[in-house]
Formats: C-alpha cells, sequence, structure tokens
C-alpha cells in the first residue's frame, strides 16, 4: 500500500481538489483507491448524518466505501477551527487514534492518500498541531500551494516545517486560486527554484461550476507522487 498526507500553505487553498484528482487518476487504473480526511468541520445534517462536502468529494472518488464514521472520526457541524470546536464538546484530537483509524481502513487499499485540516501547523489543542498528526502517520508530504500574494513566504515556510517534522516531501502542487495575480509566472518560478521535491502540477483556474467537474479538470494537470517510482 502507498500513501501519503495532502497539507496545504493554508485552508481553503485546495487540498480536497488536489487529493481527489490525484485518487481520481489513481483509480483509472482500477488500483483500490481510499481517501481520508480525520478531521474535518463545517457539516449539514443529511437524513440523520453528518455530512462535509470534503469528505463526501473524496468518497465519491475512492474505490474503496468503508463506514463514514472510520474514515473522519471528529467531524464537527460548525465551519470553525477544530481545536476549539472539539474543546467546547469536551473532547481531545487525538493523533494516536487517527493513526490506528486510518491505518485499519488502509489495510485493503492500493493507495491511500490522508487530507490534512487547514495548513500544516494548523493547532489541533493540547499543544498539538497538524505536523503531529502527520508525524503519528508517518506518510510523506504533498504540499498544495493556494498561488496569491503571500505564496512564496507561506510556502517556504510550510516547507521548513515539514523538514523540521522529518517526514520526506514527495512532491507539491501549485494552484491559481486568485484571479489575477501580477508575476504569476515568475512567483512560480521562484517555486521551482527554492523548493525541494517534484513539482506534481499547475493548476489553472478552473471555470466548471461543480467540485466534480473541477476534480475532473485538475486531475489533467497532475501527475501522482508514485508515476516516477513504479
Amino acid at each position: 500500500m502507498r500513501a501519503c498526507f495532502v497539507t496545504g500553505t493554508d485552508t481553503e487553498i485546495g487540498k480536497t481538489l488536489v487529493s481527489s484528482a490525484l485518487l481520481h487518476l489513481l483509480s483509472q487504473s482500477g488500483a483500490r483507491t481510499l481517501g481520508i480526511k480525520p478531521i474535518a468541520s463545517g457539516a449539514e445534517e443529511i437524513e440523520g448524518r453528518l455530512h462535509n462536502e470534503d469528505v463526501d468529494a473524496l468518497a465519491r472518488h475512492s474505490r474503496l466505501k468503508p463506514d463514514p464514521e472510520t474514515l473522519t472520526p471528529y467531524l464537527f457541524k460548525p465551519a470553525a477551527a477544530p481545536h476549539i470546536l472539539a474543546e467546547q464538546a469536551g473532547i481531545e484530537l487525538d493523533p494516536a487514534l487517527i493513526q490506528k483509524s486510518v491505518q485499519a481502513a488502509a489495510e485493503q487499499a492500493d493507495y491511500t492518500i490522508v487530507e490534512g485540516v487547514g495548513g500544516f501547523m494548523l493547532p489541533l489543542g493540547q499543544g498539538r498541531t497538524g505536523a503531529d498528526l502527520a508525524q503519528a502517520l508517518q506518510l510523506p508530504v504533498v504540499l498544495v500551494i493556494g498561488l496569491r500574494l503571500g505564496a512564496l513566504n507561506h510556502a517556504l515556510l510550510t516547507v521548513q516545517a515539514i523538514r523540521a517534522s522529518g517526514l520526506p516531501l514527495l512532491g507539491w502542487v501549485a494552484n491559481h486560486i486568485a484571479p489575477e495575480m501580477s508575476y504569476a509566472q515568475e512567483n512560480l518560478q521562484t517555486l521551482h527554484d527554492y523548493l525541494p521535491g517534484p513539482c506534481l502540477g499547475v493548476i489553472p483556474r478552473l471555470e466548471a461550476t461543480t467540485l466534480d467537474e473541477r476534480i475532473q479538470q485538475a486531475a489533467q494537470y497532475l501527475r501522482t507522487p508514485w508515476e516516477d517510482r513504479e
């Protein structure tokens, strides 16, 4: 089983888009794929069950369909920082519990993609951050960079944090999220010059109206982290 941890330079920069697009690519080969988002906030109740858009997108583009509660042990209805919601609920976001949940769910998968929450250093409470979750999972990292003003600093700081965690960087993806960005190509070249690891793709601004259409479009601009390792 091959697996990776997808993180980002911030929230709302395309982690789910990239994670689902990678699952889409891998599933086309007939591989048993599984997308997992252990922590998610912002959900609506449908037929007695909480649904989160990111979690549901990963499930739709995975070939394996385990129980949703196994894939997302921490799912909160409000759209807010998970550690705040966990404290209000009187629970602890436990990386060890997530590691056991991910390991059990991924046993039958050829490829597993675990999507983090927020940016790599997002607080999880109890003094922990997203880096502690990544370390508990012991998975190589794919970094999604939202191309907008400030992206260079955010990308370099995040890579520094990934290196400090002791985890390998499998590669990075640049995602054009700003409607207009001055010197976009120059910023992209700077990322190539400064970042280790291969660039797995550059996603342009996507105009499709639905998330699934954007995921399929994004897949056309990506290659998987394992493409050169097969």
